[in-house]
């Protein structure tokens, strides 16, 4: 009562009372939450004297910022924590909150702008079926929660525009269908091209950045545009995903006629081709008609990315993005190139704006705002739009026909005569070799990009587009062969296609060559689904299986055999990569979230980059490199032979005791000993197996057994004997040589300690134990990588 006899007695703002005013909006919310737990009288009273409308007449006065801040911070707070459900329908009646949603606040003021988006997207947390209601007016078709909040999809803020998506998803699964098809019929249209538009200039400015940008340790920029451009794509996944038939059509035919095509696929192709020398039987046609290559639309000149950025982005989607009727027709038309013929068409009748919609990448003529208020958004009288009829398709084509633009009239002809030939075109011999391959421009130029012989940037994000591709659930019913014709290259199935020039990058990878070993990791990969694949007739799998026994046994092997070398630095680089190998597959989805794979390829470890995306450097680099090559084309190679690895790891006992396995001492050699570190005393029994250190306690309650303390490689230990005590070995426990060498300072051990035997002879017998065993482990070790690159035992390097 007194917080609203200060409000009525304070009803005029001026700065005598700005202060008092908002220390009592924030009051109000705190003693309202109370309320609404506790006493349901403090609420009762807070509806009973019309508290909002006493808000929103602060509002219309010329009040500063700061109290508008407060109030929709109270509002926020406010809704946010409220429970009781007539509470909040109290709260909502009266148009109250509407009212306050489209007042005019002072977004240039980013405080208020920040409390305005947080106060929105608190208000669409509480939306369902019954609350929709009191926000979406179905007389007068007006929405002013999702129609304000949209407008503020491309704020230069992140946190805005996510606030914005996500009050968007929570509309659209409210699930009302007349709320549906008002956001159908008068915000979809606009807001996703828009949108569209948004995401495609993302795209050109990460381009841009990329192309640019050099250092790997100052690269934020790049990133925070990798990340944002993610966040789209999660967005629109997360749209489809929801199922709303009307809205993913809308969405799917923007993106793909106004950024996916346009934008990304037309980039991958760096040449134009000759359009003249590609189609045989059109040239009198063209000359009827006076068509030229530019009255072509693909072949106009429009935005374009870098391939590289391109294959990129393609990748993301095709990771992120499910909705089959988006990815099926991508793909078919970056695989099987209909593209072409999709190029010359005007489509008409669709469900957006335009009554012609054409693929290209280009903005809405007005801006978001401007369309709204155009469809009527926010006014009186709005006369309620339906659904595009069959007729409109009829009077939108009809309507292209201006003899006022030339251009129009002969693309009419184009679509004309491309729907009268389009059965000649697929059935008959009538076109020749060179337009079946023009059809698979696309695809061609992604096979293209396999070819790596200076950078295999593009290679890398070609094979993730494949791999992707083929591992969406949308494109189940994508058919990867080629169209029916003569020419043996143009018949070849796509997995074929794709293996052949997979070859011809396994032969690429040898030393000093710009090929990265997670561009070999991820070909590897893509060539098992391919073999896999349901379409693989055989072939491709008997091919591929001799291409790769070829280079195992002699590329990828002699490679190795060049740096082999019969020491522990060797056999710890060979062990640490097998066990990168198994414990560390490639992840395509965080590799295609890392920017830096934009920039160029770098050979120095100074940059931070992980050693398997850059190139090597030094010796003992490229020596991990040739290894982890050969162990990866190994056990490709046993995978489309269809066996299993017998002779990895070296050891096969190296891990076979854990810590507090209870072990059976009886028939064991035991070396009693006092283990001395900086803070600690134990007495222990020292127990050498043939892989492992071992530490053990007596075990009380099992006479003749023992509880493992302490286990780890014996490899890895290290022995001193103790100038001053005859009796003493100072034992050290190295960090395994993966730690050791991507540690940039000296790692600690995983133990340093002093071993006190009983006596002088135990002591000795200890070392040479430990001394003997180590050798004979790195001996059978070496021995058998010697086997595997099929070397005389023991033998040097050639």
């Amino acid at each position: 009562r007194y917080l609203h006899y200060v409000l009525n007695k304070n009803s005029t703002i001026n700065e005598t009372n700005r202060g008092l005013l908002v220390e009592t909006l924030r009051s109000i919310a705190e003693i309202l939450i109370w309320g609404d737990q506790n006493d349901s009288r403090v609420f009762d009273f807070f509806l009973e004297k019309n508290m909002l409308m006493y808000f929103h007449k602060m509002m219309n006065q010329r009040s500063n910022n700061q109290i508008c801040t407060q109030l929709l911070q109270t509002l926020s707070i406010l809704f946010e924590n409220i429970r009781n459900e007539t509470s909040l329908y109290y709260l909502l009646s009266n148009n109250h909150v509407n009212s306050i949603i489209i007042h005019k606040f002072d977004f240039s003021d980013e405080e208020v702008l920040a409390y305005y988006i947080s106060f929105l997207k608190t208000l669409s947390l509480k939306l369902n079926t019954q609350t929709i209601h009191f926000f979406f007016n179905e007389r007068k078709n007006d929405f002013p929660l999702y129609t304000e909040a949209i407008k503020f999809f491309n704020h230069s803020e992140s946190m805005v525009r996510i606030a914005v998506r996500t009050l968007t998803l929570n509309v659209y699964k409210v699930g009302d269908q007349n709320m549906l098809n008002f956001i159908r019929d008068k915000t979809a249209d606009p807001y996703f091209w828009n949108l569209v538009w948004f995401i495609g200039n993302h795209a050109i400015e990460l381009d841009n950045c990329a192309q640019k940008e050099a250092d790997h340790l100052r690269c934020n920029n790049l990133k925070d545009i990798v990340a944002d451009h993610l966040d789209h794509l999660h967005y629109l996944h997360d749209i489809l995903s929801l199922d709303i038939q009307d809205l993913s059509c809308i969405l799917t035919e923007h993106l793909l006629d106004r950024l996916l095509i346009p934008l990304y696929v037309y980039s991958l192709v760096k040449r134009r081709p000759d359009v003249g020398q590609v189609f045989n039987g059109l040239d009198l046609f063209c000359r009827v008609y006076n068509l030229a290559d530019s009255d072509f639309l693909f072949f106009q000149d429009t935005p374009r990315i870098s391939s590289l950025v391109s294959l990129f982005l393609l990748s993301q989607i095709m990771l992120i993005m499910s909705y089959p009727p988006l990815v099926s027709s991508l793909v078919d038309i970056i695989l099987n190139g209909d593209e072409l013929m999709h190029a010359f068409v005007l489509k008409a009748g669709s469900k957006s704006n335009s009554v012609a919609s054409i693929r290209t990448f280009q903005g809405p003529e007005q801006t978001l705002e401007e369309s709204l208020v155009a469809r009527g958004v926010n006014t009186e009288g709005y006369m309620f739009l339906g659904k595009a009829s069959m007729l409109s398709l009829g009077l939108a084509l009809f309507s292209l026909i201006s003899f006022s633009n030339p251009l129009l009239v002969r693309n009419i002809f184009v679509v004309l005569y491309c729907i009268a030939s389009i059965y000649k075109i697929i059935k008959n011999s009538f076109v020749n070799n060179k337009f079946l391959l023009i059809l698979r421009l696309f695809f061609e130029a992604l096979r293209n990009s396999l070819e790596c012989s200076n950078n295999d940037g593009e290679a890398l994000f070609a094979l993730c587009v494949v791999h992707a591709a083929i591992n969406n659930r949308a494109t189940q019913s994508i058919r990867f062969h080629s169209t029916t014709s003569h020419s043996t290259t143009a018949t070849q199935s796509i997995p074929a296609s794709c293996v052949s020039r997979l070859t011809e990058l396994f032969l690429l990878s040898s030393p000093g060559s710009r090929v990265r070993t997670v561009t070999v990791e991820m070909a590897i990969i893509l060539l098992k689904q391919l073999v896999q694949h349901k379409e693989n007739d055989g072939k491709v799998t008997t091919t591929a299986t001799q291409s790769i026994r070829f280079h195992s046994t002699t590329t990828s092997t002699l490679q190795l055999r060049h740096f082999y070398k019969e020491d522990e630095m060797f056999l710890d680089m060979f062990e640490d990569e097998f066990r990168q190998m198994k414990s560390k597959p490639l992840n395509v989805e965080h590799l295609m979230m890392d920017a830096t794979l934009l920039l160029p390829i770098t050979g120095t470890p100074l940059t931070g980059i992980e050693f398997s995306k850059r190139l090597p450097c030094g010796e003992v680099e490229h020596t991990r490199r040739a290894i982890r090559v050969f162990l990866m084309m190994r056990e490709l190679c046993l995978a489309l032979m269809g066996r299993q690895e017998t002779r990895l790891p070296l050891s096969k006992v190296e891990y076979s005791v854990h810590l507090e396995d209870v072990l059976d001492l009886n028939n064991s050699d035991l070396i009693s000993c006092t283990v001395k570190t900086e803070d600690k005393r134990m007495r222990r029994f020292l127990v050498i197996d043939e892989a492992q250190f071992i530490l053990v306690e007596p075990d009380t309650t099992k006479l003749g057994w023992g509880v493992v303390k302490f286990v780890a490689r014996l490899q890895d230990v290290e022995t001193a004997p103790d100038k001053e005590d005859s009796r003493s070995l100072f034992i050290t426990i190295h960090q395994p040589f993966a730690v050791r060498s991507l540690t940039k300072v000296h790692a600690r051990p995983i133990l340093s300690a002093k071993f006190v035997f009983d006596d002088y002879i135990r002591c000795m017998s200890a070392r040479q134990r430990l001394q003997r065993r180590r050798t004979m482990l790195k001996q059978d070790k070496l021995h058998n990588i010697a086997q595997l690159l099929e070397l005389p035992a023991m033998a040097t390097p050639p």
